[in-house]
C-alpha cells in the first residue's frame, strides 16, 4: 500500500471564482515517488483543522505566496503578496500537529518558510533589499538556476548523494534565522538559506527552497520525494 502524502493547497480566484488550487507537479511528484497524494482545502473561519496525523502518513507543504510577517514582528514589505487568509490560519497548526507526533515532513519553499517561522526563525521578506551582494533567486513566473552547496553528513546530503547540486529558484524571499532545533544544510553561493532540517536522528523535517517537483527528471531532485515517501511508509 503506498504511503499517504497530505499536501497543503492555496486559494485564489478563477474565471471570477473562488478556488482551492495547487500545482499537478506536487501530485504528479508525490505519485512518482511512490506515494498517494490526499489534498488539504484549508478550512473556513471557525471550522476545525483536518487531523492531518489521522488522514496521512507524511505532510508536504506546498509553495505559494508570501507569509505575513506579524507571525515573526514585522510589518508586511511592499513587494509581499500574503497568501489567502486561509491558508495563513489552517497551515500553522497542520506544522505543528505533523512536528508534535513525529511525522514526516517535506517544505517546498513557502513550506519551508512556514516550517521555520514554526520552530521560531524569521524571514527575509525582499531578498533584493538584503546587504552585500544576492543573487537573482527569480520570482513568480521567473524562474532562475543556480547551484547549491549541500552539507556534508546531513539528511539532504545522504538523500541527493551529493555536496553540490543545480536548483531552480523562483522566490524573492528567504530564511534569515532557521529556528530551534533547525540545522542549515544547504546555501546559495550569496550565502542565502537553501534549506534547513531537523537533525534528531532518525527524523524526517526538511524544507528546501527550490521546487524538486518540477525537476523530477533529475534524480537528486526526485530523491527528496522519494525520502519523504519512504520515510512516510515506515511512519505509517
Amino acid at each position: 500500500m503506498r504511503p499517504r502524502i497530505a499536501v497543503t493547497t492555496s486559494l485564489g480566484h478563477l474565471d471570477g471564482k473562488r478556488r482551492v488550487h495547487v500545482s499537478a507537479a506536487y501530485a504528479d511528484a508525490v505519485r512518482a515517488a511512490g506515494g498517494e497524494p490526499v489534498l488539504l482545502p484549508p478550512p473556513r473561519a471557525g471550522e476545525p483543522l483536518p487531523h492531518v496525523e489521522h488522514l496521512a502518513d507524511g505532510l508536504l507543504l506546498s509553495g505559494g505566496d508570501d507569509l505575513d510577517p506579524a507571525d515573526w514582528g514585522e510589518t508586511p514589505h511592499p513587494a509581499a503578496r500574503l497568501i489567502d487568509p486561509r491558508r495563513q490560519r489552517a497551515d500553522p497548526g497542520l506544522v505543528a500537529t505533523a512536528d508534535a507526533v513525529g511525522m514526516p515532513v517535506l517544505g517546498i519553499c513557502l513550506g519551508m518558510q512556514e516550517m521555520v517561522v514554526h520552530r521560531g526563525g524569521r524571514i527575509i521578506q525582499h531578498l533584493p533589499d538584503a546587504p552585500g551582494e544576492v543573487l537573482d533567486h527569480g520570482g513568480a513566473g521567473r524562474p532562475r538556476v543556480h547551484p547549491v552547496h549541500v552539507e556534508a553528513g546531513s539528511l539532504l546530503a545522504r538523500l541527493v548523494g551529493a555536496e553540490e547540486m543545480e536548483v531552480g529558484s523562483t522566490h524573492h524571499q528567504a530564511v534569515a534565522e532557521a529556528g530551534r532545533g533547525l540545522r542549515v544544510s544547504a546555501r546559495a553561493p550569496d550565502g542565502v538559506i537553501e534549506a534547513v532540517e531537523d537533525a534528531s536522528p532518525g527524523r524526517f523535517f526538511l524544507g528546501v527552497e527550490w521546487h524538486p517537483e518540477r525537476m523530477m527528471d533529475r534524480p537528486a531532485h526526485a530523491a527528496l520525494l522519494e525520502g519523504l515517501c519512504g520515510a512516510a511508509a515506515a511512519y505509517g
